[in-house]
């Protein structure tokens, strides 16, 4: 039943996203070139809703039974919508926050929350009144995370493939069958969106897309390791490792460039990787390959003993670090481990 339901999701998705796209035309929802953006013509952009009907598809017929999936797909229905809203009408920053605020409360009302965890050298951290803001900020965080990352062609959609794949691996591992079913749907249907949205596109996902995917991806993966150790609450990150970090350095380089920590640039990854000489295609198999790997070490850190986690979590560190230095992700002078690492060299 679950294969077919898969291969039932990847052809609905494959066969509505060209109706999607026209649609897409016919209510203005469409992607202006501009100096900060790659594409050089008008792009359809309301693609992500091919990528929900095929999701919601596979939940209406395998139906997971789970204490939170009412509140995960009212949720994320409230997502959409504000997707759809700012695809078409361009919604100011605040009202699209009040929509990514409405729908995380509403899997909060619904259950979902982190209430505590367990330190690695014995103990409880007890999250109490915080774990409502922790909660929100988490899912707000991640959704904001894949969106910020969706710039170049097939860009969100592959690397959100990745990270639910490896969440419903490790998913499977622990016998979590909701979070497993519902991880296995939304990548068939993304894949589905991927054939029209791979190089060159020939339609975006837009906020529809990128918002829904952020957003189911920081639920589930707040599913599958929510109340457990702190090494395993981790995990999540390590996962989500391209666009947490890519958000982060954005953070970061406003802050060393002193502009306003909503003023758009085009010094993301996919930007630098380009600017140094790799083509589009090159560029976005790249952070594939990125995505992967932080995908691997997640799954060997939830594997590891807590001395081993701490070395996958140094090594990644500074192989995140070097790489930032190496294609200027903050700015061409900032290379602190670079001049550290030729000074000792010199010296010897």
């Amino acid at each position: 039943m679950l294969i077919l339901t898969l291969i039932l999701c990847f052809l609905l998705t494959l066969g509505i996203t060209p109706l999607v796209k026209k649609l897409a035309y016919k209510v203005g929802a469409t992607d202006q070139p501009n100096v900060r953006k790659v594409h050089q013509k008008i792009m359809p952009r309301l693609g992500g809703l091919a990528i929900y009907i095929g999701f919601i598809a596979g939940f209406l017929i395998l139906r997971p039974e789970d204490p939170y999936a009412g509140a995960i797909i009212l949720g994320s229905a409230v997502i959409l919508l504000t997707g759809m809203a700012d695809d078409i009408f361009d919604l100011s920053p605040r009202l699209k926050l009040l929509g990514q605020l409405t729908a995380a409360f509403t899997v909060v009302l619904g259950g979902v929350q982190i209430e505590f965890i367990n330190l690695p050298f014995g103990g409880v951290l007890e999250f109490g009144m915080f774990s409502i803001p922790i909660t929100i900020l988490w899912i707000v965080g991640i959704t904001n995370a894949i969106n910020l990352i969706d710039g170049l062609d097939g860009l969100a959609a592959g690397v959100s493939t990745i990270g639910l794949a490896t969440i419903g691996f490790m998913a499977m591992l622990k016998g979590d069958v909701f979070v497993m079913s519902l991880a296995l749907i939304l990548i068939v249907s993304t894949l589905g969106f991927l054939y029209f949205n791979f190089h060159p596109a020939k339609i975006f996902m837009g906020d529809t897309g990128a918002l829904f995917l952020g957003y189911m991806i920081a639920v589930l993966s707040m599913l599958g390791f929510k109340n457990v150790t702190m090494i395993s609450l981790i995990v999540p990150l390590i996962i989500l490792g391209v666009p947490i970090s890519d958000t982060f350095f954005a953070i970061i380089r406003r802050i060393v460039n002193k502009s306003p920590l909503s003023a758009p640039d085009k010094s993301h990854l996919h930007h630098c990787l380009l600017r140094i000489g790799f083509t589009h295609k090159q560029t976005v198999i790249i952070i594939y390959a990125i995505a992967a790997m932080f995908s691997l070490a997640a799954i060997i850190f939830s594997m590891s003993t807590l001395w081993g986690a701490m070395i996958v979590i140094a090594v990644l560190l500074i192989a995140i670090e070097w790489l930032i230095e190496s294609i200027g992700l903050v700015n061409s002078n900032y290379q602190p481990l670079i001049k550290f690492v030729k000074a000792r060299a010199t010296r010897k």
